[in-house]
């Protein structure tokens, strides 16, 4: 049987919204089910600043303005055709400045703002957490 071997690593930025009431922005992927920060791939030309604003835009109709970087996470998945991706994923604190907040149903089928205890049980992935956590212990 042949090796899998890796692809490729892809590179992804997100952004972490969070409110003057101190509640960050989460979105749910129905393709996935799951609950996260707003996050893509980063498309060619384009910044991983550009990439996270973007991101939030489009996933949650939020227009943002970057406050800082955060932590970057790196995981292993397995794309469509069964090969190993290593990704890695660039975050950034956000803070709104326009726009109006949805999800379009073409990525996100809700978005929601969360206090940190919801945002824990939500959140589908161990680094969201510990994302979760830098972003609130400050």
């Amino acid at each position: 049987m042949k090796e899998q071997s890796a692809a490729k690593e892809k590179v992804a930025a997100g952004g972490v919204v969070k409110d003057d009431e101190g509640r960050v922005l989460l979105v749910h992927r129905g393709r996935y089910d799951d609950w996260s920060f707003p996050k893509g791939g980063v498309d060619a030309g384009e910044t991983i600043e550009q990439a996270a604003l973007r991101e939030v835009k489009e996933e949650a109709g939020l227009e943002c303005q970057i406050v800082r970087k955060l932590s970057s996470s790196r995981y292993l998945f397995q794309n469509r055709q069964g090969r190993t991706i290593a990704k890695e994923v660039h975050y950034f604190l956000l803070k709104i400045v326009g726009g109006q907040l949805f999800a379009d149903g073409k990525e996100t089928d809700q978005a929601r703002w969360c206090k940190r205890e919801e945002a824990a049980s939500l959140l589908s992935y161990q680094g969201d957490r510990d994302l979760l956590g830098e972003v609130m212990d400050q």
